[in-house]
This record gives structure tokens, C-alpha cells and sequence, in this order.
């Protein structure tokens, strides 16, 4: 939305990397079974800018699993409203933590 923009009418980093932690965070709690936080995002580079009216699709996947933790890559892909083609514009690998009922680090086995 034209609030999420910078002067130039691209979209904000930050309002991306929000829709990236979420993706994660789905993620993140199928995984563990239960509530998790972010503790980490690290490489993250911008690629190309997200125009307002671009469809953007963001990709997760598990990348590896601690006793707590999860490290998830999350691919960022835009598409002008009237082009066939998407366009990589940014990835970044995000930990999450498992979080019991009192929100402390939790075993991912511990359901």
C-alpha cells in the first residue's frame, strides 16, 4: 500500500522483512508444534525494489534444527502486476527459539 512506501514509491525494507519474519514464523511454529520468537536474521541483502502493485511471494523452508532452535531460509520473489516473470529480491536466514507457556526456551520435542 502506498503507506508502506519510501518517497520514491518503493516499498519499505522493513515493512518486507516483517512479511518475511511472519512467513518464518508460520513456519517456525509447525515445526516446533507450539509458540516460538526470533532471535536472529542475518544476510540480509536487497536485491531489486518492490514497486507498489507487485505480487510478492515469500518461500520458507526448515533449514536445520537445534535441541531449541530453527534456522529457516525465506526466498523473497516479486512480480510486476502486468509481467509473466518474477524476480528474486531478497533472502535471509532467520532463528527461531521454541517457547513454552512461560515463554523460556523449550526442547522441540517437548510438545
Amino acid at each position: 500500500m502506498p503507506a508502506d512506501t519510501n518517497p520514491a514509491g518503493d516499498v519499505f525494507g522493513g515493512w518486507l522483512m516483517s512479511q518475511m519474519d511472519l512467513a518464518a514464523g508460520n513456519l517456525a511454529a509447525r515445526a516446533s508444534q507450539g509458540r516460538g520468537a526470533t532471535v536472529a536474521v542475518e544476510a540480509m541483502q536487497f536485491l531489486r525494489p518492490v514497486k507498489v502493485g507487485d505480487e510478492v511471494t515469500i518461500y520458507a523452508s526448515l533449514c536445520a534444527a537445534g535441541r531449541s532452535s530453527m534456522r529457516i531460509h525465506v526466498d523473497v520473489w516479486s512480480r510486476s502486476r502486468f509481467d509473466n516473470d518474477s524476480q528474486k529480491v531478497t533472502d535471509a536466514d532467520f532463528v527461531f527459539v521454541a517457547l513454552d507457556e512461560f515463554g523460556q526456551p523449550r526442547g522441540l520435542d517437548e510438545i
